[in-house]
């Protein structure tokens, strides 16, 4: 059992990016955030000029072989999202478009072997908070601490609202709600390595809790282990 990773799995928008911030700040780990490495990847892809609607493996696998991302250190060991060794250009990367083509390209098998190789490297560091959706069932089935973080539809949509700093009224709510149940099921759905809770990790529903409470909860199984 692989005690050096804590792995966060969840839908978009559950809060498990911040909560695995918090986790790791407290536990002096380094926090691993593999929506933006298939985010670059998206990014990538529409700068090589691949159909997304419709993109091929062959054409994917050469995109993979030509690509390289992952994470460095950085300056007070914080870690650095990298692409062919220069830092990923974040703002551009959290754009709706990038995040539709790394939902799109997240399907492919070459893609997402590709990823979690690079992924698995990254147990090196010997201690890190890796969030994700399949980081407990597929990237690191052994390791010994897994969760996954969920929230009421509603309550997603109102933090990314939040998060993304727009005004909002209960139209916006169900629209930007709807919006991340069809990302669920096209998550849950998918034929490689689909969204789903690992069956020994611990259910975390954030949906009336804070932050500090949801980083609390996971910290105090963590201690009890």
């Amino acid at each position: 059992m692989n005690d050096s990773v804590i792995a966060i799995d969840g839908p978009a928008a559950s809060g498990k990016s911040s909560a695995a911030k918090g986790v790791a700040s407290k536990l002096n780990k380094y926090y691993i955030n593999t929506g933006n490495m298939y985010r670059a990847a998206g990014l990538e892809a529409i700068n090589y000029g691949i159909n997304l609607d419709a993109p091929s493996e062959s054409i994917l696998a050469e995109l993979a072989a030509k690509t390289h991302i992952t994470y460095a250190k950085g300056e007070n060991s914080e870690l650095i999202l990298t692409v062919n060794g220069k830092p990923a250009d974040m703002l551009k990367i959290r754009r709706n478009e990038i995040s539709i083509a790394a939902s799109n390209i997240a399907k492919s098998k070459v893609i997402r072997e590709w990823l979690v190789e690079e992924q698995r490297k990254l147990v090196y560091l010997n201690g890190i908070i890796m969030e994700g959706r399949d980081i407990g069932t597929n990237v690191f089935p052994d390791a010994k601490y897994k969760f996954f973080l969920t929230a009421s539809p509603k309550v997603r949509a109102i933090r990314r609202l939040l998060q993304d700093g727009q005004p909002y009224n209960e139209e916006t709510i169900e629209v930007v709600a709807e919006e991340i149940r069809k990302r669920d099921e096209q998550d849950s759905k998918r034929e490689i390595a689909p969204l789903k809770q690992a069956e020994d990790a611990i259910l975390i529903d954030s949906s009336t809790l804070t932050l500090e409470e949801v980083i609390a909860k996971i910290i105090n199984h963590i201690i009890s282990c």
